[in-house]
């Protein structure tokens, strides 16, 4: 069976969002910082079809992360365009031609036709909770394996309930002092870590999640 893989960038002390969340500012004040180890990185910029970038231990990670991967699962609040029932003309952050290649389940309480986009990125919108959209994303992935894109709470979902297999931490070397934390109402998880990747930009820890 596939496994079911999160990572994520984590400031040291805990947020993957920055505070004053909103649909202009997405990541809150100071978020972006959070993803320059990957915005600065060859890998991460031929993912997102641009050129440049610097290769190394960031590059290295970012083609990781991506590789392997048939399926993501994202929150509402990820995918945007506010609470409430959907605005029909809202269609994600990252225009027409998405950087995931294969179908994204989007956990929602407002029902909302799929959305095909350009390069294998299908946005199909579950209204029926966290396990549905596991088992959608498990079949879509086939031997691949399914990845939660985020934000905080879908991870938290997956983690408390036991369904993540892995949580790799992009550690960026920053302070954000408030904002969205991931590792709240999660239980007691069994982290065992399995790789640690350096560079001056982060400290990437990937954790096998022990059931």
């Amino acid at each position: 069976m596939n496994s079911v893989t999160c990572q994520i960038s984590i400031s040291l002390d805990g947020f993957v969002a920055g505070p004053n969340q909103s649909p202009e500012n997405p990541l809150g004040e100071g978020g972006m910082r959070l993803h320059e180890w990957a915005f600065a990185s060859a890998g991460w910029r031929r993912a997102h079809g641009l050129e440049g970038g610097e290769p190394g231990p960031d590059s290295d990670v970012a083609d990781e992360v991506i590789a392997g991967t048939g399926a993501y699962i994202m929150g509402r609040k990820m995918f945007g365009g506010d609470h409430g029932p959907w605005d029909p003309e809202w269609r994600g952050w990252w225009g027409e031609d998405p950087p995931f290649h294969v179908p994204v389940f989007v956990l929602t309480h407002h029902p909302r036709e799929p959305l095909q986009m350009q390069g294998g990125t299908t946005f199909t919108f579950v209204t029926d909770g966290a396990q549905a959209a596991l088992e959608q994303a498990r079949a879509a992935a086939g031997d691949k394996d399914v990845s939660i894109a985020g934000g905080a709470k879908a991870v938290q979902q997956y983690l408390a309930a036991g369904l993540l297999d892995e949580l790799y931490l992009h550690i960026a070397p920053i302070v954000l002092g408030a904002g969205e934390r991931l590792l709240e109402n999660v239980g007691d998880p069994k982290l065992d870590p399995v790789k640690v990747v350096a560079s001056p930009a982060a400290t990437h820890i990937k954790y096998r999640v022990i059931r």
